[in-house]
């Protein structure tokens, strides 16, 4: 309850940022590529803290799940650039994730902006950004799954 003692309910959803990794068929996180997923946004009419903003989060080049930017895509890609992301960084936008009408656009940060822009996309889309994106087979599999890995719920057999 807030302090006007009117009560509700708390009920958890699906991130749009979730729902788009899964519309992608995509792991956020993969051994030997990122282990870390920075949701954020950039800033705009409503600023962010300085020490959140985009170029300085992309210099972890982590993945990024970026939230309220499309409209603002090349000034997305030009900071991400400016943080130290490869032109060749793969690209998806997930336009109206889980909606009948649903749009995914997968491109590089040398392509995105013009794609964006082609298509038509303005608003209600999630910026998904990193190596975890890149086509093909992972360079290494998590470990979890290995049979030839001991944790704490299995001891890990000989064969590979």
């Amino acid at each position: 309850m807030n302090e006007k003692n009117i009560p509700y309910n708390v009920v958890p959803g699906v991130s749009s940022g979730l729902a788009s990794a899964a519309a992608l068929k995509t792991e956020l996180t993969l051994p030997e590529v990122s282990q870390t997923v920075i949701f954020t946004r950039r800033g705009g009419r409503t600023p962010v803290p300085e020490k959140e903003d985009l170029a300085l989060l992309a210099s972890h080049q982590a993945t990024m799940m970026i939230f309220l930017s499309v409209g603002m895509i090349k000034d997305v890609v030009s900071d991400l650039l400016a943080g130290g992301y490869p032109e060749d960084t793969p690209v998806t936008i997930v336009e109206k994730v889980s909606w009948p009408d649903e749009k995914q656009i997968r491109g590089t940060l040398s392509t995105i902006a013009a794609q964006v822009k082609e298509a038509g996309i303005k608003k209600t889309a999630i910026i998904a950004v990193g190596k975890v994106l890149a086509d093909g087979p992972p360079p290494a599999l998590s470990k979890l799954y290995d049979q030839a890995f001991t944790h704490g719920y299995r001891k890990g057999s000989n064969r590979p």
